[in-house]
């Protein structure tokens, strides 16, 4: 894996730790296409990090902050030597916690864009629960965009009610959606 696009470009991330699916580079270029200059000086928030590539591609494309949120220690040491290989780790914070866990305390700024990329054997109820928590606490700025990567083969879930799907992609088995604020 590697860095697509910005300040980072080319750089080769850490290797992936077992358990972890990445999104693949030709998905990453293609979400970064859709999002165009919605990354610009944005606040990223990467919930289920794994490697940290999607909120490393927003850092290297000119998004001011990260924060990166995964529960598994070796994943964390990863993204940790991810930053630090991009010369990033500067307008990053991580957190090794379980997301819900993370959802359930203060933001300190909301979110302009939200990536998640949780392991697809992640229950619907998970994500579902954290779509409505980052909906209802403060977590998302005016004009944000939220990306859910799925399995391409399932992919129903209950979204909240102001927000609409603003673009579906699909790479292999990776189905990519962009909700929006209405």
């Amino acid at each position: 894996m590697r860095v697509i696009a910005g300040a980072a470009k080319g750089t080769r991330l850490a290797p992936v730790p077992n358990g972890v699916r990445p999104l693949s580079d030709r998905a990453r270029e293609g979400l970064f296409s859709s999002l165009g200059d919605a990354v610009m000086e944005a606040r990223a928030l990467d919930l289920y990090a794994g490697t940290g590539a999607l909120g490393i591609e927003a850092l290297s494309r000119g998004a001011e902050r990260a924060a990166f949120v995964d529960a598994d220690r070796v994943a964390g040491r990863t993204i940790r030597e991810n930053l630090e290989r991009t010369r990033l780790a500067g307008a990053a914070e991580i957190a090794v916690r379980p997301a819900l866990s993370y959802l359930r305390t203060e933001p300190e700024a909301p979110f302009d864009l939200c990536f998640l990329d949780p392991p697809y054997a992640t229950a619907v109820l998970e994500i579902e629960t954290a779509l409505a928590a980052l909906a209802g606490g403060g977590w998302l700025a005016h004009g944000f965009t939220v990306t859910l990567t799925r399995p391409a083969r399932s992919s129903k879930h209950v979204i909240p009610v102001d927000w609409h799907v603003a673009r579906r992609l699909e790479y292999g088995d990776s189905l990519v959606i962009l909700y929006r604020e209405v």
